[in-house]
């Protein structure tokens, strides 16, 4: 029986961890979580805020993420994206969910990713 989500992964090209790292730890205020030594050496990084991680490794053939991408729930959106905003991450709003409120962005390396708020 399923329980849960453990992770996320996204792909990234090599050498990218210093700008995932600026986005996900210093824009999004994610904390960055050691991977396990065999799993460092191939490079990417790992991150988590409260029960959500994502991982990021390391593809060869690298190609962002346009269509799929996890949608992360936040609170307090409004302020949020104007977190993203002031240290450079576009936002692009989307009104099309019902009883929610959402915006995209993309990563460093391209992938999208939503941040949404249920309205209540």
């Amino acid at each position: 029986m399923i329980e849960g989500v453990d992770h996320v992964q996204l792909a990234a090209p090599a050498g990218s961890e210093d700008a995932l790292r600026a986005y996900y730890a210093d824009v999004l205020g994610m904390t960055e979580i050691p991977k396990p030594p065999t799993l460092a050496a191939r490079g990417g990084c790992w991150f988590r805020t409260g029960q959500v991680q994502l991982h990021l490794g390391v593809e060869a053939d690298f190609r962002p993420a346009r269509k799929a991408h996890p949608g992360l729930r936040v609170t307090g959106i409004d302020a949020f994206a104007v977190r993203l905003e002031t240290r450079g991450a576009p936002v692009t709003w989307d009104d099309s969910l019902p009883g929610h409120r959402r915006f995209y962005s993309d990563d460093p390396v391209g992938n999208r990713l939503e941040f949404l708020e249920p309205m209540m």
